[in-house]
């Protein structure tokens, strides 16, 4: 997402009132990782955690940013699809990073952007490494930042293989989110996955290192989850080696007590010098995801708004303001200002009272239609919520499933923008087709005839009808024109 106001407004003091124009105008991007759940859904302690967590809740990916501080550079096992570069900087996927930072740096670098990215609620450490494995880091990077910011949530990722030994300071911490990336629960299946592990100082290879990893895995989600830590399970996606199995790593995880399941898509790109890359292993299409996600519709807490984030990323989900927060930029001394950050609470308080209402209204208009069929939906949308995107400038759209059962929030399409400087390209417009696979409808703030025209003939209906709306309440009213039961309720 984008800032929710200019970075030249950001330098000065701004009002609740400005804070909120700017949310209404639609000046934040939005893009998903978490539970669709609400505070009806689980008990209050659970709710105040994640109510505020973009990655822990997808209602609050609209609203609230994060940021990761690269303090972590070492790490103990190699998986197949890892290759931690550290000078990519237009590169989006977990692992990278522009600079690595000292703990002292990281926390420079934490209260400028907490001073002038209003909507920052979370600060994760993410690597480029394990946050586990390179833990002094960790720890006195975590301890520095609670010490001045002591609202800001702390979490961490790992792969697990180290995470045990360091259960019972994280709750001592006060860390209360921790994700650990399980790709298998059977041995024979990591060893596809994972060359090599380094563990009680020597490495392991084979089964034998797969059998480690694994019980490590298992013994720290069990002990985070019996210390009431909430645990979101990253699971890739490696079309024929685990993709099937993920079906019986979520009964696993989920019987150990993890909150979320988020199942990511494998990055595979020969350019990036991974091994799954250079020897041609496929990712998933967006469908087969999809399909994947569906089978665990039973209960389980799915995580579909995951970006996949770099481990210096920062921002909202799907934008990446890190370039801004190099160490050459920041101020040599940085004293933390809370005003800001306060005031933009205030006037998200308000904005998700509208949605929700909304959200209310726009599942009533579906339940009453008797068309029984399910559609998706793909919207062009910079955040907050709304349709507030012209379709060509759009880099990813939202994707909902929508029918008489109601509107859910299934992931998101990442695309080649169209439209740069006024001109489209063909060959990018098709792109943008291939990646809206199954979407029988674009809703966005604007749409040219040519894309429009090209859309149709591949049989997607392109509308700017419901420009600003809130999401939901335009998907609701789309449906309605279509199934005249829905049409009667809202006439």
């Amino acid at each position: 997402m984008a800032q929710i106001i200019s970075i030249e407004s950001l330098t000065a003091p701004v009002s609740a009132e400005a804070m909120r124009a700017a949310l209404e105008s639609g000046g934040c991007e939005s893009s998903s990782c978490g539970s669709s759940d609400g505070p009806a859904d689980m008990a209050p302690v659970v709710w105040a955690k994640v109510k505020d967590h973009p990655c822990y809740s997808e209602e609050a990916h609209h609203y609230f940013a994060r940021m990761h501080v690269a303090v972590a550079p070492a790490c103990n096992i190699q998986c197949n699809y890892c290759n931690r570069k550290y000078d990519c900087a237009n590169e989006s996927r977990p692992g990278v990073v522009s600079e690595k930072l000292t703990p002292d740096q990281a926390m420079r670098k934490v209260v400028t952007v907490a001073n002038e990215v209003p909507q920052l609620s979370v600060l994760g450490i993410a690597g480029p490494g394990d946050a586990c494995y390179d833990w002094k880091k960790t720890q006195a990077t975590f301890e520095a930042v609670s010490a001045q910011i002591p609202d800001i949530k702390l979490c961490l990722s790992t792969n697990g293989l180290a995470l045990p030994d360091h259960v019972d300071e994280i709750a001592r911490m006060n860390i209360d989110h921790v994700t650990i990336t399980i790709n298998m629960v059977d041995p024979e299946i990591g060893v596809g996955i994972y060359p090599w592990i380094f563990y009680q100082h020597r490495r392991w290879i084979g089964l034998e290192a797969s059998k480690i990893l694994h019980e490590r895995q298992m013994l720290g989600l069990e002990m985070l989850a019996e210390r009431n830590i909430l645990v979101k399970v990253n699971s890739v996606m490696i079309p024929g080696i685990n993709d099937q199995h993920l079906v019986e790593v979520n009964k696993v995880v989920k019987a150990k007590g993890a909150f979320l399941h988020n199942i990511m898509p494998l990055i595979s790109d020969p350019a990036h010098g991974t091994h799954f890359g250079l020897t041609g292993q496929r990712g998933p299409r967006a469908m087969e995801l999809k399909a994947l996600q569906d089978q665990l519709s039973d209960g389980t807490k799915l995580m579909r708004h995951c970006r996949q984030c770099r481990a210096d990323a920062v921002g909202l989900l799907g934008e990446d303001r890190g370039q801004e927060f190099t160490m050459d930029q920041l101020p040599e001394v940085a004293e933390y200002d809370p005003s800001r950050r306060a005031a933009y609470r205030e006037v998200v308080a308000e904005e998700r009272g509208e949605h929700v209402a909304k959200k209310a209204e726009a599942a009533e208009t579906v339940a009453a239609s008797e068309a029984d069929e399910k559609v998706l939906v793909a919207i062009a949308t910079k955040g907050g919520g709304r349709i507030n995107q012209h379709f060509g400038h759009a880099t990813e759209f939202q994707v909902y499933e929508v029918s008489f059962a109601g509107i859910a929030f299934i992931g998101h399409r990442k695309v080649e923008q169209y439209c740069e400087g006024g001109w489209g390209e063909d060959a990018t417009l098709d792109g943008v087709i291939a990646a809206l696979e199954g979407v029988q409808v674009v809703l966005c703030a604007k749409v040219g005839d040519c894309p429009k025209d090209s859309l149709a003939v591949a049989g997607i209906e392109a509308s700017h009808e419901h420009a600003y709306d809130w999401i939901e309440a335009g998907i609701a009213a789309w449906y309605a024109a279509a199934h005249p039961a829905a049409q009667r309720l809202t006439a």
